[in-house]
């Protein structure tokens, strides 16, 4: 599995041709407690850059955009009661929806830890 970053704090850990997407700890340190979350439809077609979801705290909403294009296939249904495991653990249970990555080759312009760690810093 490969993670990689968007320079608007969201990850996308890739298996094969399928990417989880969510946010990264930092950014759910930078909103707080997280009160709401607006999951993308499953089949929804995505072009890199477009908004996929939304994540609202208590101290603002925040647009989550896909990192790269594909079709969403699964959203997890669990942030729909519990939107606080995005505060928990937003890497692993507090993960947004997986998408089937249409061109792979997006992932080169995303960043390695390194980098992200770089602007977060």
């Amino acid at each position: 599995m490969t993670t990689k970053f968007t320079k608007d704090h969201e990850y996308i850990a890739v298996t094969g041709a399928t990417g989880t997407v969510g946010i990264t700890p930092y950014a759910q340190e930078q909103l707080g407690d997280i009160v709401f979350v607006e999951l993308p439809q499953v089949g929804k077609v995505l072009k890199q850059g477009d908004e996929a979801a939304v994540v609202e705290s208590v101290k603002a909403a925040s647009e989550i955009y896909a990192p790269v294009s594909g079709t969403v296939t699964e959203i997890n249904q669990r942030l729909t009661g519990e939107p606080g495991l995005i505060n928990a653990d937003p890497e692993t249970d507090g993960w947004i929806y997986r998408i089937s990555i249409d061109n792979p080759a997006e992932l080169d312009s995303l960043m390695d830890s390194a980098a992200y760690a770089k602007i977060t810093a």
